[in-house]
């Protein structure tokens, strides 16, 4: 890919807009509705309580930040139903979900529930309004049928999984799918207001991630408490992303669904699914990321036997292309970007800085710079 300038999101497009975020309190839904509140939308956020202490959504104070905060469960369809009506979106992420395989393993049905039972509720309350919506429903790179492959998956490329997290998720795009080819378009039952996309993200790492069974926050963690830092699968590789490279792929889907007239978009339909991921050389062995995090934050580690662990994918990657030639979008940061952002929030939060500068000085170190690493 070349270095085509990648600061296309259009500030302007955000001002004022009705912007609805499903799970605003987790870790991503926070990173977004914190940027949107700085774009002066006019954010809603549906989600259930932050279920992490500490948490990002409370770090950055952001019930004061954003327009309304509903604390409520996605599976509770009358809920969503009236939240939306009040609402009126112009523009939909929904990024609420239960995101963690190994919890998949313990609380299957409710991982099933949320994932796909979810979306089908936020589509249904959406279908009732009669103002024009962008839609971008976020998924996961976990989606497709891993065979281990070298290279990267595509967005046609067979849709599968082993554990509940990731077949709940494929089953999602299906769901999605299927209610966007039966309602979308002109007839009885369709509705034409409502321009719908699905988003698969890779391994997304970045300051304020504080979930169980993750690298990054299980990392932290350990070196805060001057423990070595324990990992399970040392040569399983992942395409490792700052969370702001997705965020602003969601970013620019949306603005591109609800305008797909701009001269730098295909006249194709961009209601399809779309993968953002990080640059080939960022998928990496969890063994490399380690190394590099030990670079900023001296420490020690451990290999621990996989012995009775749940199954997780070995070899994890994604082709971008579709993103880059139908949206002009792009990731920025390198690996080595990646991780040294990461890191220093962690190091300077834990010194006493302001969690919320922290992002917000992170926001604008990466939609100021114009090109990529």
């Amino acid at each position: 890919m070349g270095s085509m300038n990648t600061s296309l999101l259009n500030d302007n497009f955000w001002a004022k807009k009705q912007v609805l975020v499903t799970g605003h309190t987790g870790f991503k839904g926070s990173w977004l509705s914190l940027w949107l509140s700085r774009l002066s939308a006019r954010v809603t956020g549906i989600s259930i309580e932050p279920n992490t202490n500490p948490n990002l959504y409370t770090q950055l104070n952001l019930i004061k930040r954003i327009e309304n905060h509903h604390i409520a469960d996605i599976r509770n369809g009358a809920k969503v139903a009236e939240i939306v009506k009040a609402c009126r979106p112009d523009v939909v992420f929904h990024l609420a979900a239960q995101p963690l395989v190994r919890r998949s393993y313990e609380q299957p049905l409710s991982t099933w529930e949320t994932n796909v039972q979810g979306c089908l509720n936020l589509l249904e309350a959406l279908k009732k309004s009669d103002k024009k919506c962008a839609v971008v429903m976020i998924t996961t790179d976990k989606v497709y049928e891993n065979n281990n492959w070298d290279f990267g998956y595509r967005e046609c490329d067979r849709l599968g999984g082993v554990d509940p997290y990731s077949a709940s998720k494929a089953a999602a795009e299906l769901a999605i799918s299927s209610w966007r080819a039966s309602f979308c378009g002109k007839g009885s039952q369709q509705t034409e207001h409502l321009e719908i996309a699905t988003a698969r993200a890779g391994n997304v790492i970045g300051g304020g991630d504080w979930s169980e069974d993750r690298i990054i926050p299980d990392a932290i963690r350990a070196l805060t408490a001057g423990q070595p830092i324990s990992i399970r699968n040392p040569q399983a590789t992942r395409p490792w992303q700052h969370v702001l490279e997705p965020l602003s792929g969601y970013m620019r889907l949306a603005e591109a669904l609800l305008n797909e007239s701009k001269k730098d978009i295909s006249h194709q339909s961009l209601c399809e699914a779309f993968n953002f991921g990080p640059k080939i050389e960022s998928n990496l062995s969890v063994s490399r990321l380690i190394e590099q995090i030990l670079k900023h934050w001296p420490g020690n580690y451990i290999d621990l036997p996989s012995v009775n662990e749940p199954h997780e994918s070995h070899r994890l990657n994604l082709q971008i292309d579709k993103a880059y030639h139908r949206l002009n979008w792009q990731p920025k940061w390198s690996f080595i970007t990646t991780v040294e952002k990461t890191v220093n929030w962690y190091k300077k939060t834990n010194n006493g800085h302001d969690p919320y500068e922290c992002c917000l000085e992170d926001i604008k170190d990466y939609t100021s710079q114009s090109t990529p690493d």
